[in-house]
């Protein structure tokens, strides 16, 4: 299979406008909108692999239920399978902020906080990164990591996250969210306090064990310890 490209899907008229309200007022633009719950097992959160050791983050619907979107190698990586096929009215792709954002405690976060994928020993990481304060929120995570140019990796939520779509004044928009329904300040606050807490463990050394008397011989005797003396000759 050859590298996987993507098309960028066009914007609607009034799609674009509400997009360049967003990016405009974007105070505005988090109290806009609404969302609405996601049937999440129609959705898979991927991570592409581009270049030598970055990543790229994307998210695929299953719209109709054959053919399949994606499908599950024995590995455990994911086949893009849409790209063997016509994939419209079928599948959809989310690819980049037009399509996916987040949204906490009901209305869209700041544009300060930006999703980034790291990857570390403990596998990869999607995570919510405040780029003026720092710090930073894991919202979905994968285990099972190789990087491979024809396959995915698939990422799950982290507990408390989901996913929604954007809403505008009882109309369902395209866009998707990575939502929690806590504050952005609570979260960062809890990361950073789960961060403190682990920097505190630490393995207390047992004591060493009491040096052996001097007196006490091994064999059990107690008394002074003979030395052998060597007479000096010239």
């Amino acid at each position: 299979m050859g590298r996987t490209y993507f098309r960028k899907a066009a914007l609607t008229g009034a799609a674009v406008g509400l997009a360049a309200i967003a990016g405009s007022l974007p105070g505005l633009a988090r109290a806009l909108f609404d969302s609405r719950p996601l049937q999440e097992d129609r959705f898979a959160i991927l991570a592409q692999a581009v270049g030598r050791d970055r990543w790229k983050l994307l998210v695929l619907e299953q719209i109709k239920a054959r053919p399949l979107c994606w499908e599950e190698r024995q590995d455990g990586l994911m086949n893009p399978s849409l790209n063997n096929f016509d994939f419209t009215g079928i599948c959809s792709r989310y690819l980049d902020s037009n399509g996916y954002s987040l949204r906490t405690s009901g209305t869209d976060a700041d544009k300060r906080y930006r999703l980034r994928l790291n990857q570390s020993r403990n596998g990869l990481t999607l995570q919510a990164m405040d780029s003026l304060g720092g710090g930073g929120i894991t919202v979905a995570r994968a285990r099972n990591v190789r990087r491979d140019k024809n396959a995915f990796v698939k990422l799950t939520l982290e507990p408390g996250w989901s996913l929604e779509r954007r809403s505008y004044k009882g109309r369902t928009l395209s866009h998707v969210y990575f939502a929690n329904a806590k504050p952005m300040n609570t979260l960062m606050a809890t990361s950073k306090a789960n961060t403190g807490d682990r920097s505190l463990i630490f393995t207390a050394s047992l004591p060493k064990p009491p040096s052996q008397p001097i007196g006490r011989r091994r064999n059990g005797q107690r008394g002074p310890i003979r030395l052998t003396v060597i007479p000096f000759r010239p």
